[in-house]
């Protein structure tokens, strides 16, 4: 595994830090622009986000060689960063060697959090002991680098919820990404701190599961998220997404929540900001060049 991180950048964070920043817009939170599925374009694509208005991404790693592509592409672009871990359902590729790898990856001034980690109970592989453990030490990993954490969770919601108490994480911070579960079990969530990631199913006929949560849950906790290339929103439901697509989550948020565009983007932004712990640029807008 040592091959995997011949070329990756080696500067480790400050104490305290002041990230470079552009103009303010549309902030993706989570997305995977490693993936294979944006292979073919993928530089093409990313060179038009700022232009487009998105002026933030959080790549987020889910394995070991996932977080070695994403740090490539938050040192390629100024407005990509970095969130290193790896998810429920790569956990079998953990091993002792790899998290102290993780954890020096982390102490990079490009990373932002540890993730995404969590427990997937969708498939019965890996067993869930291994997923357990291993969300276990990448949040106290996360704690002994003081970075929020990124949470994968789908079917697994008290499983969750009960680690992430024992392990004290409304200290940690961070968010829940891809948010699945019901107004309730967001309350849950929220009583520790955590924002809730929001997506592209909040636009899908079968996604009133999380309107109702969405409408429930303070804009001010609530973030923006693609999961690119997964959950395109309509009228892109089944086809590759991208940052692009953002605009159709802000307008379906604003009408679940009785806000303006404008009004979602905004609060989103300052979310984001805070979520990821960067210092807002000074009074600059995404209609400044």
């Amino acid at each position: 595994m040592d091959s995997l991180f011949q070329s990756t950048p080696n500067t480790h964070r400050p104490a305290t830090e002041t990230m470079p920043y552009i103009r303010r817009g549309i902030f993706d939170t989570h997305a995977h622009y490693d993936d294979e599925a944006f292979d073919e374009d993928r530089d093409e694509l990313l060179a038009k986000l700022p232009a487009q208005g998105i002026a933030r991404v959080v790549n987020v790693g889910s394995s070991p060689q996932s977080c070695v592509r994403t740090m490539e592409l938050a040192e390629k672009y100024e407005y990509i960063y970095a969130a290193l871990g790896v998810h429920p359902s790569e956990t079998a590729q953990m091993d002792e060697a790899f998290f102290e790898r993780l954890r020096e990856m982390c102490q990079w001034k490009r990373c932002v959090a540890v993730g995404e980690i969590g427990l997937d109970y969708y498939w019965d592989e890996p067993e869930r002991e291994i997923q357990k453990k291993w969300f276990v030490r990448q949040l106290e990993l996360a704690r002994e680098c003081e970075l929020p954490v990124v949470i994968h969770s789908r079917e697994a919601a008290k499983d969750t919820a009960d680690l992430m108490a024992a392990q004290r994480a409304g200290e940690i911070g961070g968010v829940v990404h891809c948010f699945s579960y019901t107004k309730e079990t967001a309350r849950i969530f929220l009583d520790m701190g955590f924002y809730i990631g929001v997506g592209g199913v909040l636009t899908f006929k079968n996604g009133k599961k999380l309107r109702e949560a969405a409408e429930y849950v303070p804009m001010d906790r609530i973030v923006l998220e693609t999961d690119c290339p997964y959950l395109a929103p309509e009228p892109y439901r089944g086809k590759r997404n991208s940052s692009l697509y953002l605009p159709y989550v802000v307008a379906a948020l604003a009408q679940v929540k009785g806000i303006t565009e404008e009004e979602v983007r905004e609060a989103a932004w300052n979310n984001g900001m805070k979520l990821y712990r960067m210092t807002q640029p000074k009074e600059i807008d995404s209609n400044t060049q």
